[in-house]
């Protein structure tokens, strides 16, 4: 008897166990349910309403360079057609709702160089490949965990791309633009580069370099990030004593990475190899340490230069 008592307990504790954890998954389907539902219109709910349509000037101006900028350079391509203040995010919900809504499926993101409209793209991040969804996903999901917050402030923005129309959320404070996966996604750029060379016109010269450079701005306008090599020579007559080699690479909400080596270090001349990469999140970047080059994946905006350089006394 005593063994059927323990044996129906045990069978309790087990059933008791089982329940809570049917209904444990049950709430966490209820909840990727719930995320995966949200909209735009959920998030209308959620925020504190805009007192005023007047936004802070920094923005305003990042918005009307923005317009200037694509008429400028995409003309009959993706073009901005309207701009309406939501409000504040006030509440954890808020913040949870927005995070939820930059990854979500349904959201458009743009990738590209506005400088060179042939590269602008509009896509549903539901219209990517896997492989694309997942790294976009991850870029995106680690943007709004970090600059998405309690009191930020929300524009919806309404855009047309070659006809079609749709709209996109623009997160943003007093200083200016935070986030927008239509925005943040796009880049101007020049792909030809900038160099400048030592000036070799004094008597005595010991040493000569050149430095070459590529920028990357925001479609309003300012600097976004950087990425460059500089080599060095030193030498005596037409003998080169020692090379060196300097590189760097950064971007605002995105992702950089450079390599440099020295191939030849004295002689007849100095040379170097370099391995540059900018990215906007959406995309990804990875070094080849045997052929000695960034390569890059996913969807985004991007600019890659790998190569090498000799300079000569």
């Amino acid at each position: 008897m005593k063994k059927l008592v323990t044996l129906f307990k045990s069978l309790t504790v087990v059933s008791v166990l089982m329940l809570n954890s049917c209904q444990n998954e049950n709430n966490e389907v209820m909840q990727e349910t719930t995320a995966q539902k949200v909209s735009v219109a959920d998030l209308k709910k959620e925020i504190a309403p805009a007192s005023t349509q007047a936004l802070p000037e920094n923005v305003q101006i990042q918005i009307d360079e923005s317009k200037k900028n694509l008429e400028k350079y995409v003309k009959d391509g993706l073009q901005i057609t309207g701009v309406t203040a939501l409000g504040t995010l006030s509440t954890k919900r808020s913040v949870s709702i927005a995070q939820s809504l930059i990854t979500d499926q349904e959201s458009f993101i743009s990738t590209g160089n506005i400088m060179t409209p042939e590269t602008v793209q509009v896509n549903k991040l539901g219209n990517l490949s896997s492989q694309e969804l997942s790294t976009a996903q991850e870029g995106l999901k680690e943007i709004a965990q970090k600059e998405i917050k309690t009191n930020v402030n929300v524009l919806e923005i309404s855009w047309n791309n070659k006809g079609e129309s749709f709209t996109s959320l623009c997160f943003y404070n007093d200083s200016g633009i935070i986030w927008d996966n239509v925005l943040g996604g796009l880049v101007m750029m020049d792909t030809r580069g900038t160099t400048e060379v030592s000036d070799n016109t004094q008597a005595k010269v010991s040493s000569k370099w050149y430095k070459q450079w590529w920028t990357a701005d925001w479609i309003w306008g300012t600097k976004r990030g950087e990425m460059g090599y500089k080599i060095t020579i030193y030498y005596s007559g037409s003998t080169v004593s020692n090379t060196d080699v300097e590189d760097w690479a950064n971007i605002s909400l995105g992702k950089a990475k450079s390599e440099s080596k020295i191939t030849k270090n004295s002689g007849t001349y100095g040379k170097c190899a370099f391995a540059l990469g900018l990215c906007t999140p959406t995309g990804s970047l990875s070094f080849n340490s045997t052929n000695f080059t960034v390569s890059f994946s996913g969807l985004g905006s991007n600019i890659v230069h790998n190569g090498t350089k000799t300079l000569y006394p």
